[in-house]
């Protein structure tokens, strides 16, 4: 019955997702106990507000079968059901009132539709990128004597692997990390002369502030790509601060990391103009090696 979410919910324990027990419950409650699941799944916003006393007399049922209902969701009381509930409701009301929807797109409409969110993100991104910090960036990622690229979640990770991927091929030693223990650990071998560069959509993520500290204390060079005003855009050196909006239709994939894509392949143009000799040579180098190894020799992308 319990569904015990492992993530930190500043109470000190695991949460409690509230709203998944209301769904596994249905039909398993006593009939009292029921009562106060089906009025609470009735009135999600306003139970948040009510006293155990207002809850017990709307259901009709006494103060004790409220509190053995909410320990039956997994709380030891009303007081914590009612934060539980309020949390997954911040993050939640947007999957539970999806509205009404017309038959789906199939074929050229949703590809329109992803390329028209997609569009408007690089627009907004353009207009917000600042070319001072984008300048100081580029400087500071070319003279690296080493660069680590951390990023962590699913976008995140991906966002850093790639910067990595760009990168090393320039003459750069780049190591990109999405493990959150690894993070700190790296951050901690950096010194002077050497870069990190951390990439966070929210700006908020703890092992990401935790690792710019670490590596800022010991005199390595703190970029970021993440949101504009955010405490990791305050914690660094230098930031590449962008503020995007997110669709809100919940079934599209974020349109966002494409223009942290396009940030990423910004700099490692900038970079790889900055250090031409020696990204011409590695080029060089590396479709040579490529050759050998496949024996293909007609046209392939420039970059790879």
């Amino acid at each position: 019955m319990q569904a015990r979410l492992k993530v930190d919910d500043g109470l000190g324990h695991a949460a409690v997702d509230v709203l998944s027990n209301l769904k596994k419950s249905d039909g398993q409650l006593s009939a009292r106990e029921q009562k106060v699941a089906n009025f609470v799944s009735s009135n999600l916003e306003r139970v948040s507000s009510m006293t155990i006393a207002e809850v017990a007399q709307a259901c009709d049922v006494s103060s004790p079968t409220v509190v053995r209902f909410c320990r039956t969701m997994g709380c030891d009381g009303f007081r914590e059901f009612k934060i539980r509930l309020a949390q997954n409701l911040a993050v939640s009301l947007q999957y539970l009132d999806v509205g009404e929807r017309s038959e789906p797109e199939t074929g050229s409409g949703i590809l329109d539709q992803v390329i028209g969110a997609l569009s408007a993100s690089l627009n907004v991104m353009r207009r917000q990128l600042d070319g001072e910090a984008f300048e100081a960036a580029k400087n500071h990622i070319a003279g690296a004597r080493t660069l680590l690229v951390g990023g962590i979640g699913g976008g995140s990770s991906m966002l850093a692997q790639e910067t990595s991927n760009r990168l090393f091929r320039l003459g750069i030693p780049v190591a990109a990390v999405s493990d959150s223990y690894l993070l700190q650990m790296r951050a901690a071998t950096l010194s002077k002369s050497d870069v990190i560069l951390l990439i966070s959509s929210s700006g908020e993520a703890d092992e990401v502030l935790s690792a710019a500290e670490i590596a800022g204390g010991y005199g390595a060079t703190t970029l970021a790509i993440t949101k504009s005003e955010s405490t990791l855009a305050r914690s660094v050196e230098c930031a590449l601060e962008i503020d995007l909006p997110e669709d809100p239709d919940i079934y599209k994939p974020t349109a966002s990391r494409y223009a942290y894509l396009v940030i990423i392949d910004a700099l490692a143009m900038a970079v790889a103009q900055l250090r031409s000799d020696d990204t011409t040579e590695n080029l060089r180098r590396i479709r040579a090696s490529l050759t050998a190894y496949h024996g293909r020799t007609g046209p392939q992308p420039l970059g790879d």
